[in-house]
Parts: structure tokens; C-alpha cells; sequence
């Protein structure tokens, strides 16, 4: 079933899992949540799991935004900006302000998700025996992925420095109820963050069912699981992880799209989606949607155009190429085209490709060969079977394949690379600038005395 948040009744119920950024009178840390009803039954935990889902797709996080953050940051002068928000040109610029208000609510809503899902494990005795694994598989994979796209986003990246000492983000594994901790945490080491994440994540995969409706599922966890280790540069780990997800879509039904431009703007999810944000006419928040679409789509005036430098990086026949399309004075990707469709998170084509890197890196052919799992990317859109393999066939497949689905800052990072500028093609950002690492929010950095800003700000 979607998710429909207006539909929840434990809504108000459970009000003290929102917070209020607006009253600079009372300026609390996000990590810090009142206490409000006692999560002391079967059905109150499951409606507060269903919580936890509704503050996932929110705008602020797998809403949307997350993914606008990296194509904006990684933008490589391949798309730009040109809607009158300035949050989002801020980041193209690599000129965030610590009070950027996207930056400051993505922190907000992250830690009151992560609050949720803690809440949930805190009372996991209390849900029927018989269903107590998916909820609490569920409430791992949320608190794992919202921890992820944390540190990807607020920290350097995980193959950069010492990884031991580098600051990640606060990490809270209990509940935050009234002035429990006061909310007063410091930042721990990024190690310490990914193996938390690799640990809830590999929970998750044990206990979820292989289906689950268009919730956490098992092959879910193991999807994201490879992304968390591919970032870290893990390949024989990230290999594994796809090789295990697809194996079981495949096992369910699941498989690639015969046409491209099919595997998006969708009602429902699709034979080749892994995981979805659910999106209806009665929840109908998705923000790439709303900056990349136009006004005859119900977006807004095009905000995001897609530049000749990106077109270029194509082959002639490339059915991906379809998907472009002059609207409103500018070109645009048909990918965010249509209202209340879903937010795509992961497809299996994604599995594809990581299984084909980590296996090419690995030197071995697990599940199939980097080629075979590269020529079927390249079937499915028309273009000739190579032959013969190497690291850049492979990673030039992942970044048009993947192109303007939130992929590319954090592809950039994990195989350092660069960011070339917008407004000054001589100036290059290397995989590790402070400038492609959010700051700390203000608010923040004020009400909790612990917090370290970032470098830069």
C-alpha cells in the first residue's frame, strides 16, 4: 500500500516526533525529541514504524532533495541551475551558508527519522513475537540508510584521510525523549558510522521478508548494503551484496525494463525497481520532480537544466538519449517529467553495474562476468555489445545509466575524481574539497556544544 501520510491517525498522536526550527527562543538540538505516548503496544509500534516511512519520504530526504544535493554538488558543468531558490544554487556554487534552510532541514528530519526507528528497537519486545523481525528489520534499514546519506553528505568521504580520527556525524542508538543526553553529542569517527550502518543493514537482510509489499525487503537491505560498500571501496563485499540482491529479485519476478524510458514515471513500482519512495495524487511529494520538471507537468519553471556537455558524453543511437527533451526554453531529462510518480532509490540495473565494477576491480566473475553484466546495460538502450571490458567502460555505463538519479557526487568522491566549476571551467574540486561536504548546521553548532563545524565554514 503507499504511504499516506494524511491518512495515519496516530498523526497527532505522535506529534513529538516533529520538530520546529523557526523559534530561535527555544533552540534545541534535532537529536533532542519530547517524550510523547508510550510506544507500549503492537499496534502503536507498527503506526509508529509507518512514521518512520512518512519522515523517509519527506522532500528532505529520500524525497527527493538528497538526490537533487549530489547532481547539484557533482554537477560537473553537465547541468545548472537556473531556479530562483538559492538553496539549491548555493550548493552549484560550492558557496553553502551554514543557515542554508535544505541543509538545516535534511539535518532536522534525518535525526527525528533516526529518533523514530530508535524508539521502535527500544520496544521491540512489545510487538507480536511473530512479526517482531520485520519491524525491527524495517527500523534498521530506515535508521541505516538516513545514517548513510548523513555521512556521505556532512563528512569528508570515507576513502579520503584517516577514517579512524575523521569527524562523522552524532551517532544515537537510544532513544532522545525530553532532556534525556540533552541532545548534547559529539560527532563520531566515520568508521564508527559505517560500521553501524554495515551492522544494521546486515540485520535487516537476515531478517526481512524477500517481499514486503513497497516496504524494506530483504533484497532492499543487501541493494544498499553494496552502495555502502562500494563507497568504502570494498568491492569484494560490494560484489557479494549485489550478487545476493539479485539473485533474489530475480528469484521474485524482478528484471530490466525491455524499453529504457519505462523504467520511470511510474504509478507503481516497476518489475525492475529494488525500492521506491511512494508517491500518489494524495501524497504527492517529490521534489525532483517538482525543480526538474516544467509547468505543463506541474513542476515549477524548469529549474534544472541539462547542458550540451552531458549530451556529448552519449553515443549516437543511445536510446537514453530519448529521455531528453527541449522544454521551456531548456533542455530536459524526462527521467522527473510526470506528477505523483515515485521516487526511484535503487534499480536493478544499479545492481548490474556495481556487480560489474566490484567483480572487474576483484578480478573474479561472480554471477556473471563484468562484459556480460555490462552488455546488458548497453542491450536494453541499443547499443552494440563490446567486446572487451575495462574500468572506464564500466563507470562511463554506471554514469549515464545512473545520470540525474542522485548518483554522480558520490561516484565522483568514492573513485576521486573532480568536480569541474559552473562558472569557471579552470577551476576543479578535487574528490576531497571541503567545498563538496555540507557544513554543520548553524542552529546546530549553537545548541549543542560538542559539534565540530566543518572545514571551510
Amino acid at each position: 500500500m503507499p504511504l499516506k501520510v494524511s491518512h495515519l491517525p496516530f498523526v497527532f498522536l505522535f506529534s513529538f516526533f516533529t520538530l520546529s526550527c523557526d523559534s530561535n527562543l527555544d533552540i534545541k538540538p534535532s537529536q533532542e525529541i519530547d517524550e510523547g505516548t508510550a510506544l507500549d503496544n503492537d499496534g502503536n509500534i507498527k503506526s509508529v514504524l509507518i512514521g518512520a516511512y512518512a519522515n523517509l519520504r519527506k522532500s528532505e530526504l529520500w524525497g527527493g532533495r538528497l538526490l537533487l544535493y549530489s547532481e547539484m554538488l557533482g554537477a560537473n558543468n553537465e547541468i545548472r541551475w537556473t531556479g530562483t531558490f538559492s538553496q539549491p544554487r548555493e550548493m552549484l556554487n560550492k558557496s553553502i551558508l551554514t543557515n542554508n534552510t535544505f541543509v538545516t532541514d535534511t539535518w532536522t528530519v534525518a535525526y527525528s527519522t533516526i529518533n523514530i526507528t530508535n524508539n521502535i528497537l527500544d520496544a521491540i519486545s512489545k510487538v507480536n513475537e511473530a512479526d517482531q523481525d520485520k519491524v525491527k528489520g524495517e527500523a534498521l534499514f530506515i535508521r541505516a540508510i538516513v545514517y548513510y546519506e548523513l555521512v556521505k553528505l556532512f563528512c569528508q568521504p570515507y576513502i579520503a584521510g584517516n577514517t579512524e580520527v575523521n569527524p562523522g556525524v552524532p551517532l544515537i542508538l537510544t532513544p532522545s525523549r525530553g532532556g534525556k543526553n540533552n541532545g548534547i553529542v559529539e560527532r563520531y569517527p566515520i568508521e564508527e558510522i559505517y560500521k553501524q550502518i554495515i551492522e544494521d543493514l546486515s540485520i535487516a537482510e537476515q531478517i526481512l521478508p524477500d517481499t514486503n509489499g513497497v516496504y524494506a525487503s530483504s533484497f532492499a537491505a543487501s541493494a544498499i548494503l553494496s552502495r555502502v560498500f562500494l563507497q568504502m571501496g570494498d568491492y569484494a563485499s560490494a560484489r557479494d551484496a549485489a550478487n545476493r540482491s539479485i539473485n533474489v529479485a530475480l528469484s521474485i519476478g524482478k528484471s530490466l525494463m525491455t524499453n529504457y524510458a519505462d523504467a520511470f514515471n511510474n504509478e507503481s513500482d516497476s518489475q525492475e525497481d529494488i525500492f521506491t519512495i511512494q508517491v500518489n495524487s494524495q501524497d504527492s511529494e517529490n521534489a525532483m520532480q517538482l525543480f526538474y520538471s516544467t509547468p505543463e507537468y506541474g513542476g515549477r519553471d524548469g529549474d534544472v537544466s541539462i547542458l550540451n556537455a552531458h549530451l556529448e558524453l552519449y553515443e549516437t543511437g543511445d536510446d537514453r538519449l530519448l529521455l531528453f527533451q527541449e522544454r521551456a526554453g531548456a533542455l530536459r531529462t524526462n527521467k522527473w517529467r510526470d506528477p505523483n510518480r515515485n521516487v526511484k532509490i535503487i534499480r536493478l540495473a544499479e545492481l548490474y553495474l556495481t556487480r560489474a565494477e566490484a567483480n572487474f576491480r576483484e578480478g573474479t566473475s561472480l554471477g556473471a562476468t563484468p562484459l556480460e553484466d555490462l552488455n546488458r546495460i548497453r542491450r536494453r538502450v541499443s547499443l552494440p555489445e563490446k567486446s572487451s571490458v575495462n574500468l572506464e567502460n564500466i563507470l562511463m555505463e554506471r554514469k549515464l545509466e545512473l545520470a540525474h538519479e542522485g548518483h554522480i557526487l558520490h561516484d565522483i568522491k568514492r573513485t576521486k575524481g573532480f568536480v569541474t566549476d559552473n562558472n569557471d571551467p579552470a577551476l576543479k574540486y578535487t574528490f576531497d574539497d571541503p567545498k563538496l561536504v555540507f557544513p554543520i548546521p548553524e542552529r546546530e553548532i549553537l545548541a549543542n556544544s560538542k559539534l565540530i563545524q566543518n572545514p571551510g565554514y
